[in-house]
């Protein structure tokens, strides 16, 4: 079951998607020995939220979260290495070496895509579950008032509560009565 998404929500899903994608590609260029102008990171931030947003309006699973995710790590890692900062021979190097990338950062890009796909795809299901749950419990809290406004008012007097005598009372407690023979 999916449900829509309003703004705020469709804005903060996007926005953690962007940060967690273009974070990650970020933190493993640099790693790995590259460098990426702090511009070329907002530009790309920026692209990566406008596709994200594009998607956030309703619950994703890892069947559209994996190659959305495996199509900016990309994206991102071309962007990076073509922007790399560095003298014009090394950029030159770097950027033929990230056009064709090696086997060793495929497999690195696979398993961060992997892992971060599954990581996002738990958290979004995570997400939407605690919404279920909170507009059930919203539901039930508010449903009570609002079929009593409906409700005419009771206007007769309670009944009055008699005693009733207990069948299966045991009387016989406290001390002994004493017996009188004589």
């Amino acid at each position: 079951m999916s449900l829509p998404a309003s703004v705020p929500f469709r804005f903060a899903r996007a926005a953690v998607f962007a940060v967690v994608c273009v974070g990650l590609g970020w933190a493993a260029h640099v790693f790995g020995g590259g460098s990426v102008a702090p511009g070329v990171l907002a530009g790309a931030l920026g692209g990566v939220f406008a596709a994200a947003y594009a998607l956030a309006g309703r619950e994703r699973g890892s069947l559209v979260v994996l190659p959305v995710l495996g199509g900016a790590q990309a994206v991102l890692h071309l962007v990076f290495s073509l922007a790399h900062e560095a003298s014009p021979v090394v950029a030159l190097a770097h950027a033929h070496a990230g056009l064709v990338p090696g086997l060793g950062m495929l497999v690195a890009h696979g398993w961060a895509t992997l892992l971060t796909g599954l990581w996002l795809t738990r958290g979004e299901a995570l997400f939407w579950a605690l919404l279920r749950r909170l507009a059930v419990r919203l539901l039930l809290v508010r449903l009570p008032a609002f079929w009593t406004s409906f409700l005419p008012a009771c206007t007769a007097r309670p009944t009055v509560l008699r005693p009733a005598v207990l069948r299966y009372a045991v009387t016989r407690r406290g001390p002994p009565m004493v017996v009188d023979f004589f």
